[in-house]
């Protein structure tokens, strides 16, 4: 049987990059990369639900409970499977969203959050969260910049709930040294990327021969 795979997750605020630097870091390493919400066929309809500009706002627990379904069915599908198999996977977000958004941001209680994340992943935890963190003025700039159209229903709720966000995620960073390492987003695409990865193999050491 392979080694098990290694699982690690780009979290920060919309705008802040960390999209950019996940596909960077996985090519670099030759692992599977995904991302959260809507990375399944299932989680696609929850995505849709969640952030389309025009969707009606779910209550805060039923954002939660959507971003849970998308999450344990996101594992089921492709996590679970790829780390069984040996595969290294980057995830474009992971479970420190949820804390971050939903608990912070939107104001539920992070410890409830974090049992039902447990539950919901059958315990799966990232092995390594890279927080890429910029200034929400940053990231706004960014999201005007970009073009990227109608911005998301979370990117719509505004400097406050973004500052709320942004804290969520410094917080959980402070918290667990081990798991979790801060990045400064407003460095250049490429020396970010190489500062990623050479903190990555500090941590978790070099992909498998032959996925890299």
């Amino acid at each position: 049987m392979p080694a098990r795979g290694r699982l690690i997750a780009l979290e920060g605020i919309d705008g802040c990059g960390k999209s950019t630097q996940a596909a960077a870091v996985a090519g670099a390493l030759g692992a599977r990369l995904t991302f959260e919400p809507g990375a399944t066929p299932v989680g696609a309809a929850l995505r849709e639900l969640l952030l389309a500009p025009d969707a009606p706002a779910p209550s805060a627990r039923t954002e939660a409970l959507l971003m849970a379904a998308d999450r344990a069915e996101h594992v089921a599908r492709v996590l679970a499977p790829a780390l069984d198999g040996g595969e290294w996977v980057v995830s474009d977000r992971y479970a420190g969203s949820t804390i971050a958004y939903q608990g912070y941001g939107q104001g539920l209680d992070p410890a409830g959050l974090a049992e039902l994340i447990r539950w919901a992943t059958g315990g799966l935890a990232a092995d390594l969260s890279i927080l890429v963190d910029v200034s929400v003025d940053v990231a706004a700039d960014r999201l005007a910049a970009g073009g990227r159209g109608k911005a998301d229903r979370l990117e719509r709720l505004g400097t406050d709930f973004a500052r709320r966000v942004r804290d969520g995620f410094l917080a959980q960073a402070v918290a667990d040294p081990e798991h979790w390492i801060v990045v400064d987003g407003t460095l250049e695409a490429a020396p970010l990327t190489a500062h990623i990865l050479a903190s990555v193999r500090e941590r978790l050491g070099d992909a498998p021969a032959g996925r890299r």
